[in-house]
């Protein structure tokens, strides 16, 4: 279920009226109805009743009432209690994040927490997986983000974010893979160059664990080229040089700009989750703040019940 749906199908229950719903929420008045559609979709059950000129909850609508009056008055209490907090939290904060999630992913989340947390102090540098869990033994940072599926059983971790990896080759006639082909077969991986970042990065972990789990020997991959740079290797990849496996958060511009395409990989898909690791015995005030918040910030974005 929706977070945004569920707020919807609150204040409709509260105002009894589609028109009146949809002005409160800045929305298109069919907006307001196809996520009320989506929401009774979603439970299986019919929420109003409907008449020509408004709404009525149904037993199902006044049960979801209930709990959604709930956590509604619990979200403004939260908020509430973080506004004072983030007024009085202060101190520094150092961040070590795997070169996705360092160039892709946080400098969103940190420009929010920066609006909410003006005292803490953050610096934020980007290094491989491996790097990362050095520095943390090191003390150096305070939280690390990386992409690894390894386990690091001195550390605690939490899965913040869920990503794809995806093939990608170059849109223009010189890219090794035809026009033509929409989809790679698991072993025509093989047949094409491919362009990787250096061992001890999470993204060729991942890719090297999914090959496995999959029968593939990811000992056979023609890779011409490691580099240790996304930018580096998209710009190989336009060029013609090879394909590449990479985040689909990486390549958002160019997939919209037209000069990269993915390559769906026949039966396979490559997921893997983002982890925050850290020693939750030495975690500073500032640091057990950003990571309850980058939770709260993703958990809001994929709200399930």
């Amino acid at each position: 279920m929706n977070l945004e749906h569920l707020k919807s199908f609150y204040i409709l229950a509260n105002h009894q009226n589609f028109s009146e719903t949809a002005k409160i929420l800045h929305l298109a008045q069919p907006t307001v109805s196809l996520q009320i559609k989506n929401l009774e979709q979603a439970l299986d059950a019919t929420l109003f009743e409907r008449t020509t000129k408004s709404v009525k909850l149904t037993p199902s609508g006044e049960i979801l009432y209930k709990y959604a009056d709930q956590i509604f008055s619990l979200v403004k209490q939260t908020e509430k209690e973080l506004d004072s907090l983030s007024e009085t939290i202060h101190g520094d904060l150092h961040i070590g994040a795997s070169l996705t999630i360092g160039e892709h992913i946080l400098p969103y989340v940190l420009g929010q927490f920066r609006k909410e947390y003006p005292n803490i102090q953050m610096k934020l540098k980007v290094y491989n997986s491996e790097q990362i869990m050095e520095h943390l033994a090191n003390d150096d940072i305070d939280l690390g983000f990386i992409e690894s599926t390894k386990s690091y059983p001195d550390y605690d971790q939490s899965a913040f974010l869920e990503d794809e990896l995806v093939v990608t080759a170059s849109a223009s006639p010189s890219s090794p893979v035809s026009p033509q082909k929409q989809i790679i077969q698991p072993e025509e991986l093989f047949e094409f160059p491919i362009i990787m970042r250096e061992p001890g990065s999470g993204t060729r972990q991942v890719v090297e664990k999914h090959l496995q789990n999959n029968g593939l020997d990811p000992n056979k991959l023609d890779i011409i080229m490691e580099l240790e740079h996304t930018e580096s290797i998209k710009s190989a990849v336009e060029s013609g040089l090879g394909i590449m496996i990479i985040s689909k958060n990486a390549i958002k511009k160019e997939l919209e700009l037209g000069t990269l395409r993915q390559i769906p990989i026949n039966g396979i898909r490559l997921r893997r989750f983002f982890y925050a690791v850290y020693n939750q015995k030495k975690l500073t005030l500032p640091a057990e703040t950003f990571l309850s918040f980058i939770q709260q910030y993703y958990l809001h974005e994929h709200f399930q019940l």
